[in-house]
């Protein structure tokens, strides 16, 4: 079994309130679990209204899948207009750790 976890740290564009950074955050988390049924969610910078932090995680009994899965994440989440992706972080955890 292996798990694989990304991190992603955002700079939201033009937002100016936390009712636009859901608008903004909401729509990215329900795409990457409806196209790769992976578990997402923003996990910090809560109270902040232009960065966020998205986390994911996901599990595979193969990891050439899994890898694939968190490189097409990344594409996804890297190619949103509206955000700068600051940074990601990526977890692989296999059946040795």
């Amino acid at each position: 079994m292996y798990v694989g976890t990304l991190s992603f740290d955002l700079l939201l564009g033009d937002v100016h309130s936390l009712k636009e950074k859901r608008s903004v955050v909401r729509p990215i988390v329900a795409e990457l679990q409806r196209k790769y049924a992976v578990s997402a969610a923003e996990v910090d910078h809560i109270d902040l209204h232009r960065r966020a932090i998205i986390g994911l995680a996901a599990v595979s009994g193969d990891a050439a899948h899994l890898t694939d899965v968190l490189d097409r994440c990344e594409r996804l989440v890297a190619a949103r207009p509206e955000i700068e992706l600051l940074s990601v972080r990526r977890r692989f955890h296999g059946d040795d750790d």
